[in-house]
């Protein structure tokens, strides 16, 4: 009797680490890092039914594309929710880091916007357009444009052509590459831009307005990023869990009315 109850309690106790490592410990801290606008706004509706799971969910902002996967990286985040694959795998390649996408999130088309006309058509030959200055997204402005024959690329691009890459540009369209962050203010200087939605959002746009949008449609689908080391702990199915819920996707459908398209 005493050797049962003596195997029981051992085994007991020795089910106990894998217990603990199938969930995240209460109030684990996990930092992730957004840029302003919807990205923050969906992680803040995450937060509560993030910390019902266990997680303390820390929302950091930055207000560039380049510094959330160095702060990933370096370990200051565990996880960062901004970026689409592309621009993640474009990061890897340039910079070596060794973080990955754990989950799909949402898609933010891509939109041209203008202060001075109410069509692209009104755009004057020889006119301005902004886009951003990162290769992925700037390539995606390239491909939009293209999209809506407003200039043609050269064959079998992918997913980053550069200016250089434009072979017939009808309109004479001259394009002028700034920071992603500074494409909305950019519109006082140009006759249109190409914009981020959570750039526009953060800053007043409506994505309605936009004289050009682009198709819900290719690789553009934002992420959930953690570095590989992590990938596999309980705290990251917990995060994606938490975000792809029907209460996030309900706040994203009632809040951007479709601006701002769901994966799941």
């Amino acid at each position: 009797m005493l050797r049962t109850l003596t195997l029981a309690v051992l085994l007991a106790t020795a089910s106990l680490p894998a217990l603990a490592q199938g969930t995240p410990a209460q109030g684990q801290r996990v930092r992730v890092g957004v840029t302003p606008g919807p990205h923050a706004q969906i992680l803040e509706a995450v937060k509560p039914i993030a910390a019902k799971k266990g997680l303390d969910l820390q929302v950091v902002e930055f207000s560039d594309y380049v510094v959330p996967n160095e702060a990933l990286s370096s370990g200051e985040l565990e996880a960062n929710s901004f970026q689409h694959q592309p621009y993640l795998d474009n990061q890897k390649a340039d910079r070596g880091y060794k973080i990955e996408s754990v989950a799909q999130t949402v898609n933010f088309p891509m939109g041209v916007y203008s202060k001075r006309h109410k069509s692209f058509d009104a755009v004057p030959a020889g006119g301005t357009v902004a886009i951003p200055n990162d290769p992925t997204n700037g390539g995606r402005a390239l491909l939009l444009l293209q999209d809506k024959n407003l200039l043609k690329l050269k064959a079998n691009v992918g997913f980053k052509p550069s200016v250089a890459d434009i072979t017939e540009n009808p309109k004479r369209l001259r394009i002028i590459e700034v920071d992603a962050a500074q494409t909305p203010r950019s519109l006082d200087d140009v006759d249109a831009a190409a914009v981020n939605t959570n750039y526009a959002t953060a800053a007043g746009l409506k994505p309605g307005d936009a004289i050009l949008k682009e198709e819900p449609k290719g690789p553009y689908v934002n992420v959930i990023a953690v570095r590989s080391a992590d990938k596999d702990k309980p705290w990251v199915a917990t995060l994606v869990e938490s975000y792809r819920s029907p209460e996030v996707k309900a706040f994203i459908d009632a809040k951007f009315g479709g601006a701002v398209l769901t994966s799941w």
